[in-house]
């Protein structure tokens, strides 16, 4: 399934791309249910019949659930609909959240830019 703004996969409104790369596309969507955004990321159609990924997908699903930190996105759950598999993620303001923390701190030293770095 190719989504687009406007797509709608469950009772997720799928909004707009975020970024894409190997393993696949992120869209931010709004959850119908909830009335929440969030982000989907979903897996490519040449993996969803691979059982090697599908399986990888499954565990990498149960490890992001049970890991607890504020630099890590939360999972919300795995969604299946009309043939598309997507991992149902806490939506992170990145660019909000990283213009948020540099303004506060000021000017870097050089000192300190490798604690950022990480």
């Amino acid at each position: 399934m190719l989504l687009s703004p406007g797509t709608r996969l469950g009772h997720y409104n799928v909004t707009a791309l975020i970024g894409e790369g190997g393993m696949g596309q992120v869209w931010q969507a709004t959850d119908t249910q909830l009335n929440r955004h969030v982000a989907l990321k979903i897996l490519p159609d040449a993996f969803a019949s691979d059982p090697d990924r599908l399986a990888r997908f499954q565990r990498g699903a149960q490890i992001l659930a049970s890991l607890n930190h504020p630099n890590i996105a939360a999972i919300h759950g795995i969604k299946e609909a009309e043939g598309t598999r997507a991992l149902v993620l806490e939506l992170v303001d990145v660019n909000l959240t990283t213009k948020a923390r540099f303004s506060s701190i000021g000017k870097l030293r050089p000192s300190s830019v490798s604690r950022w770095s990480l």
